[in-house]
């Protein structure tokens, strides 16, 4: 949504590029930068936000050498503001580096981020970079900031600029050091190291896109050839390099080939990729450090943009050895890093498996299915109970005892969620019926029938609860008091899975085709190829099957703050991407239930295993979660990682 500004703004956007978009309330505490810039070009003295005058120092290294004259502007974006604003602007000094002055800091909830236009008229490079919260140094841009920025933000970024929506705008800038370092324009660590580096093709997707820049850099030509091959067709081209990366991130299969001959011209970052990717993504792997995660298998979002991630499996780095059924909750902060003392133990955890959910007070559950392998893998004695639910505070202190809660009949429960009043449903994968716990409370526990069989998937879209019966082919639709509002909907579902809800209560679901392995009877059924179907807010079936997008075995399914939908798949390593009910936000063209993502790849990502749960955050970033490994021992089958797709999804309110 647009917002009419004032000709004063206007001309700062000009200048600048601010974001004319209404997204309001930033976050981020930015510490300013110390007393140094490169070391061979001696120290410059740069007070902090916190003198009356404060200054910003760093310095431009572009591939091609140079770097001199450069307009460096700074903007803080957020706050009280309803776009950005101009705060600083110099010129860089024959060397490159600059000191810009500023006219006020970041509150507590904006960003300051930082573009450099190179010297001249006509197509020229620009580069960027956003601080990350509680940064202190000097600030490098180059390419590589440039591409990470771009890629990072690219749910904020219009023609204009940078704004968004606390916490969404400030996640997603703190995201950007996974890329690069900020104080030297290298590579970050994480992006560099495992379960990333030389493990996936990320590295070398992000050095082809950094050798896209650097050849706009050495050649203005080249900029026209970049801002073209990131233009949709329908939809307005970038204004510049910067964001150009930002379009290519939006809408990453456009074009492919054409960006590819680009990274190829100039390939002074390394080689990046051999052959041209049927997308452009770039999507980070995070596993806590490592030795934990076995099985991660859904995912729920609170409000500041964490993730809370359950779990299947002790861990045990040979798939070929046995496991037992874990007892570990997980929480992961919205750059990929745990938090708070995560992992949790206790509350009766046991093997987790697609179920994890929030109260309105925050508090965390988790169903426990009691994933575990058979005696003698795990042994008789350590075999897990499947019948209970566990409870943890915010801060992940267990408030269930030992064996959780286990009224309502729970059996082998898999997907949970809460409603709009605050009342608990688990779809139990066992039995098929569905366990009601009104207001939160086990003591007030329901059991409901409603003719699935192997229930599985639960969401509320305002409304209805609706949960998918997998082997019955059906979608139950309850009132919030637990009354089936009509006999359970079929006729477009094919073995439903995972379940999802848009803003306006149209409901979205997955339909596996095939899958018969999270319950604990494998009937044999006929199967077909995967898809989705779509359901009315008031429960009646609409359309579907919808084929295409690489859709494998389709798991889980969520929509994006715009209503298209996302669906992480069990197999062939692809995240698939489809047209919402807003035909006006997908691609010009696109229709609903039609593929955005490639039809026969989807978004491919070598670092991909068997995904379950998918979930867009208050960033944009598609998460999926690595759940099973591809062929898997049947002793210990658990994925080690949640994946991040960069700035894909429009940013979610959680």
């Amino acid at each position: 949504m647009h917002t009419k500004v004032s000709a004063t703004n206007v001309a700062l956007q000009t200048i600048l590029g601010t974001d004319v978009r209404r997204r309001t309330v930033f976050r981020i505490a930015l510490a300013l930068f110390a007393s140094m810039i490169l070391a061979l070009v001696g120290p410059v003295s740069v007070p902090s936000f916190g003198a009356p005058v404060s200054a910003v120092g760093g310095a431009i290294h572009p591939s091609a050498g140079g770097g001199g004259g450069w307009t460096v502007t700074a903007a803080i974006s957020g706050g009280p503001y309803e776009t950005a604003r101009v705060v600083g602007r110099t010129t860089s000094a024959a060397n490159g580096t600059f000191s810009v002055p500023v006219s006020a800091r970041p509150g507590p909830n904006a960003v300051l981020y930082l573009t450099a236009t190179a010297p001249g008229t006509g197509p020229r490079p620009t580069f960027a970079t956003v601080l990350a919260d509680g940064y202190s140094g000097r600030a490098v841009l180059n390419e590589r900031t440039t591409v990470a920025t771009g890629v990072a933000m690219a749910q904020f970024i219009s023609r204009t600029g940078i704004a968004g929506r606390a916490p969404g705008v400030v996640n997603a800038a703190s995201m950007v050091p996974n890329l690069v370092n900020l104080a030297t324009g290298g590579l970050g660590r994480v992006i560099t190291s495992p379960p990333n580096g030389g493990q996936t093709s990320t590295l070398a997707t992000f050095t082809s896109m950094t050798n896209m820049l650097a050849a706009c850099v050495a050649s203005r030509p080249a900029c026209d050839t970049l801002r073209s091959a990131a233009t949709t067709p329908g939809w307005a081209g970038p204004a510049d390099s910067f964001r150009a990366f930002a379009s290519i991130t939006r809408n990453p299969s456009n074009k492919p080939v054409q960006l590819f001959a680009l990274a190829k011209a100039r390939p002074v970052f390394g080689p990046g990729l051999p052959v041209p990717p049927t997308s452009w993504t770039i999507a980070l792997r995070f596993d806590g450090g490592g030795g934990l995660l076995d099985g991660p298998g859904n995912f729920a979002v609170d409000a500041k943009g964490n993730l809370w991630v359950n779990n299947n499996y002790v861990y045990h780095a040979d798939p070929r050895v046995g496991s037992c059924a874990s007892d570990l909750l997980f929480k992961f902060g919205p750059n990929g890093k745990m938090i708070d003392g995560s992992p949790y133990r206790g509350g009766g955890l046991s093997g987790s498996g697609f179920g994890v959910t929030l109260d309105p007070a925050g508090n965390a559950w988790a169903t426990n299915f009691g994933f575990a392998a058979p005696p003698p893998g795990c042994p008789q004695n350590q075999q897990p109970p499947h019948n209970s639910v566990s409870k943890f505070t915010a801060s992940g202190v267990p408030i269930t005892s030992s064996t959780g809660y286990t009224q309502g009949g729970l059996d082998w429960p898999q997907g949970a969620t809460f409603d709009r009043k605050g009342n608990l449903w688990m779809a139990n994968c066992g039995d098929g019926t569905v366990t009601l716990y009104p207001g939160g409370d086990p003591t007030r526990a329901r059991n409901l029938k409603a003719g699935l069989r192997q229930a599985f998937g639960v969401v509320d879209n305002g409304k209805h609860v609706f949960v998918t019966g997998m082997v019955s082919n059906n979608v139950a639709v309850f009132d919030y008091d637990g009354r089936l509002i009509r006999p359970a909907a079929t006729g477009i579902f094919q073995k439903p899975m995972g379940i999802a809800s848009d803003r306006a209560g149209n409901v979205w679901v997955a339909n596996s085709g095939a899958v018969t392995l999270p319950c604990p009877q494998r009937p044999q059924t006929p199967s077909t190829i995967g898809s989705i179907s779509l359901m009315s807010p008031g429960g009646k079936p609409v359309a579907g099957p919808f084929y295409g997008g690489g859709a494998t075995l389709p798991w889980g399914i969520a929509t994006d703050g715009d209503g298209n939908v996302w669906v992480a798949n069990f197999g062939a390593k692809r995240l698939s991407h489809f047209c919402g009910v807003n035909i006006g936000t997908c691609p010009p063209g696109k229709k609903t239930g039609q593929a955005i993502s490639p039809q026969l790849t989807g978004y491919a990502f070598d670092g991909l295993t068997r995904n379950t749960g998918v979930v867009v955050d208050q960033a944009g970033n598609v998460w999926v979660a690595n759940n099973w490994l591809e062929i898997p021992p049947q002793t210990n089958p658990g994925g080690h990682q949640i994946v991040a797709f960069l700035g894909m999804g429009a940013p979610t309110q959680h």
